[in-house]
């Protein structure tokens, strides 16, 4: 259905509010707590491509479905772009909030034909950051111009903000961080240390309990380093029998069988799940976190594993030095080292106390500063704010 609608009933006197990301698993992963939270002072319309009743379970708010393409397709981005145009003029939003590149250029520009006041986007990291040539200029020129249609926008860490600023796609005073980074926090009843699932999750994937399990939870691509991943693991995997190397997330430019064949004589010791709503079940099991990705906004999952008490290696870029306090919570090296990459797993497989302690004071940090309803509180004060500044006849238009 390329226009489908769900409805739910609201207070005729709130203001409207309204979420536009491609995909309801990014409505499942980043947005939930926020429309918990903004519910209790908006009517909440979310703009996604699909009406998934597994990941929307859940969500108290109308659901519109639009036919929006995650890769570009001229002909279909026009049409849904003259669809948003209607739904924001016909709905009178006083927020617009988008998330994700495509989905914000398209929800930006319209909001703005539809004289919608509270323009928000959120910068999740740059895709541009890996390309080369024309590629780079046009998908910069992309962010550039969001930037403008917009009349706040977040980034989701002070390191990316400060990158996107010093790379003048973004200028400091339209551009901003909501607490100390992340796009929603955590849900530190939901991922925490758990004895019984990491014995249950184990004893599923068929991982002896006194197996040292790797982690990495995302889609497998080049530009999460999962090459590197996969060559540091078969390396670590020769000389250490208990290291076993988890896998969570759909296969995109890098194959679960291309990861088999690099890892190929240790390959009973990896494991592959290609989809799970649950990604704390498998946080549980884990004793290493590792994210040797080339680009990020921030590293969402991270500080989920953190607080399981799992303490993460990662790659030394903006972003991800905001989810890993170094030396502290985690270890980082640099980008595309696979010879540090492979000493920092050693250090953590090897020291037992330093595992351990890293992933304590993983967790507190979370508990301290990413909490989602933390960070969910002060995403609703932000709304608050953009809309009081208002001048009156802007809130008064009639679009």
């Amino acid at each position: 259905m390329s226009n489908g609608e769900r409805t739910l009933s609201t207070h005729p006197d709130m203001k409207k509010l309204c979420y536009v990301a491609t995909i309801p698993a990014v409505v499942h992963a980043f947005l939930r707590t926020h429309i918990q939270a903004a519910t209790e002072h908006y009517q909440v319309t979310v703009v996604c491509n699909s009406e998934d009743r597994f990941l929307l379970d859940g969500i108290n708010a109308r659901v519109i479905v639009l036919n929006i393409k995650r890769k570009p397709s001229i002909l279909t981005d026009i049409i849904v772009l003259f669809q948003l145009v209607n739904i924001f003029r016909r709905e009178h939003f006083d927020i617009v909030h988008s998330i994700m590149p495509k989905t914000g250029m398209l929800a930006m520009l319209a909001a703005r034909m539809a004289l919608v006041p509270v323009r928000i986007h959120t910068f999740t990291g740059q895709i541009w950051v890996t390309k080369q040539g024309l590629k780079r200029v046009l998908l910069m020129r992309l962010d550039k111009l969001i930037g403008r249609l917009a009349t706040c926008l977040l980034a989701d860490s002070p390191s990316q903000c400060d990158f996107l600023v010093s790379q003048r796609v973004l200028t400091q005073n339209k551009v901003r961080v909501i607490g100390a980074g992340s796009i929603c926090g955590v849900d530190t009843k939901r991922f925490h240390p758990d004895l019984n699932c990491r014995q249950v999750a184990r004893r599923e994937l068929g991982i002896d309990d006194d197996a040292m399990i790797i982690l990495f939870v995302g889609r497998l691509n080049r530009d999460k380093g999962m090459l590197d991943l996969s060559a540091a693991f078969e390396k670590i995997a020769r000389d250490r029998a208990e290291v076993v190397l988890l896998l969570v997330g759909t296969e995109e430019d890098v194959s679960f069988s291309q990861i088999q064949n690099i890892c190929h004589a240790v390959c009973d010791r990896l494991h592959h799940v290609s989809f799970t709503a649950k990604p704390e079940y498998y946080m549980a099991a884990a004793d290493i976190f590792c994210l040797p990705s080339y680009r990020e906004g921030f590293g969402m999952t991270i500080i989920e594993a953190a607080a399981c008490g799992v303490p993460a290696v990662a790659s030394r870029i903006y972003g991800i030095t905001d989810a890993i306090e170094e030396g502290k919570t985690g270890l980082l090296f640099a980008v595309g080292n696979r010879a540090e990459l492979l000493e920092k797993l050693l250090e953590l497989i090897t020291n037992n106390q330093l595992r351990i302690q890293l992933g304590n004071a993983a967790r507190q940090r979370v508990l301290e500063l990413f909490s989602s309803e933390m960070i969910a509180g002060e995403m609703i004060k932000l709304y608050k704010t953009l809309f009081d500044n208002i001048p009156e006849h802007h809130q008064n238009d009639d679009a």
